[in-house]
């Protein structure tokens, strides 16, 4: 088939596609394979953003990668700390040499006959169009649109004399000294915003329609620090990412068993930050903990901001812009002389390609999802996706260590081509990011992937149930179909219930 042929391709180099690349490159050292990234660089995320502030919203011994220790005590990163951190896993790991840049897949064929997919892409820089053929596909291109996030159609907008700025397009030389800035949105962006530009504009706002569940974090880990210092690297690393998973898990475990509870618990914890210099109705939602996802104040700065009197909130309608602000729906103004739309992504699968199957299209919101990797009838192709209520690199990693795990059976077998068959109907209505009630889900339904309501079909969101079912279940489950055979349902592996949780909480 040509030079342009591979066992595996990786479509995106971001922290899934380098954590996928790396997997193989470890796991499946037998195996050619190449990524094709669109953009001229690495990371995905953590390069596309350049706003002010930029970092994790997940702590990083989490979110780093379970085969190579993420070393000091930083809990939360900036955005070009966690890009350095994947572009030295890459070299390290000797992955960066199998980018492709400047790549932008336009077609993804699956051909039965010849058993493989074909792509077809387009040379950013020459305008060219190049074809690649591989027996495995793997899109690690995560699940919004890199070129546009969402922005609605705000009333007025033509009427502001001031600058509009969305985050995911921030110019690199924006002055804001002195300015008066309005950030519309409560989700992690205007979080971070917020108090990183509050330091410089002479006053920042944050207007939201409604609150979201705010929780400080330090951004340094004193006893990680201490660790480190008296355990091996990898030692220390472990017992951190143990005691983490442990705190998320429990975290969210208890929002959603007892939601009173824990919404008492996250705003006594908010309250006792503000010291009364602010409205507590501002921070108090209308829904339970994690129907939507919490966000992360590092050092509490946003708290702090607010109690200086540099940033405030506002809780309101926005019912048009004017030449010098926004107009609220209490009639209020809000003067500004940039306005910041923090309001969201627009929700973009495999990176805005369409799969086809022998010439016949996929229409991914009618399939259901195997184990939260897969496509159902999808030949030789899966999928990364991370957590929604946890680091997404948890989920990222041990759903690569799955795929090496199938692609090394297969080749055991001499088996060419797998396709997960959904023969019990199980389609239900929750999409694969699960059941936030997030608007930039709800705005993505008709896009999204489903999962299914019972057994493999369906996603738990739950850590220590995913390192069980995708390190230690059979390949062959009785749901995945080898070569047009469908396989029989093994006896699963007697893992009992230590070695899972103690390969979820220290490594495999």
């Amino acid at each position: 088939m040509g030079k342009q042929h591979y066992d595996v391709l990786i479509i995106g180099a971001g922290v899934s596609g380098i954590g996928m690349a790396c997997h193989l490159k470890r796991e499946c050292p037998g195996k050619r394979f190449a990524i094709l990234e669109r953009r001229q660089s690495l990371g995905g995320t953590w390069d596309l953003f350049r706003y002010p502030g930029i970092r994790s919203d997940s702590d990083m011994f989490t979110f780093g990668y379970n085969f190579r220790p993420w070393t000091g005590g930083k809990v939360l990163a900036d955005g070009a700390s966690i890009k350095q951190y994947v572009a030295d896993t890459a070299r390290e790991n000797d992955v960066e040499r199998n980018i492709r840049y400047g790549v932008a897949v336009k077609t993804a064929d699956w051909s039965s006959e010849e058993k493989c997919w074909k792509l077809t892409a387009e040379n950013e820089k020459t305008g060219e169009a190049e074809t690649y053929t591989a027996s495995f596909l793997v899109g690690c291109t995560g699940y919004y649109n890199y070129d546009q996030g969402y922005k609605p159609d705000f009333p007025g907008e033509k009427d502001f004399k001031g600058q509009v700025v969305h985050p995911q397009h921030w110019p690199e030389n924006l002055d804001y000294t002195g300015k008066k800035v309005v950030v519309i949105g409560s989700g992690a962006t205007a979080i971070t915003l917020v108090p990183t530009m509050a330091e410089k504009a002479a006053h920042v706002t944050m207007l939201q329609r409604s609150p979201t569940y705010l929780m400080p974090l330090p951004s340094t880990d004193k006893v990680t620090l201490a660790l480190q210092k008296v355990l091996p690297e990898k030692a220390a690393y472990r017992l951190t990412r143990a005691r983490n998973i442990s705190i998320s898990r429990l975290l969210y475990e208890r929002s959603r068993k007892s939601p009173k509870a824990m919404r008492r618990l996250f705003l006594s914890v908010i309250k006792r930050q503000l010291k009364g210099k602010a409205d507590m109705r501002h921070f108090t939602p209308d829904y339970n903990p994690w129907d939507q996802r919490l966000c992360v104040v590092k050092d509490g700065d946003l708290f702090d901001a607010i109690k200086a009197g540099t940033a405030s909130i506002k809780t309101d309608h926005i019912e048009r812009f004017t030449e010098t602000g926004i107009r609220l729906r209490s009639g209020e103004e809000l003067e500004a002389d940039i306005i910041i739309p923090a309001t969201g992504l627009d929700i973009q699968m495999l990176g805005g390609i369409q799969p086809t199957v022998d010439g016949q299209g996929v229409v991914l919101k009618e399939k259901v999802i195997y184990k939260n990797v897969m496509v159902e009838g999808m030949p030789n192709a899966a999928m990364i996706f991370g957590y929604t209520n946890i680091s997404w690199t948890l989920k990222a990693d041990i759903a690569s260590e799955y795929l090496c795990r199938l692609i090394n059976h297969m080749d055991r077998k001499g088996y060419q081509v797998v396709v997960p068959r959904d023969t019990e109907n199980s389609l239900g209505n929750d999409t694969i990011l699960g059941s936030l009630d997030a608007g930039y889900i709800k705005r993505a339904e008709d896009r999204l992937p489903r999962q299914g309501t019972h057994g493999p079909w369906k996603a738990s969101q739950n850590y220590l149930k995913d390192v069980k079912i995708l390190r230690f279940e059979p390949i062959e489950d009785g749901y995945l179909e080898f070569d047009g055979r469908r396989s029989q349902q093994a006896s699963p592996k007697k893992a009992g219930f230590l070695k899972p949780l103690r390969s979820a909480l220290f490594g495999a």
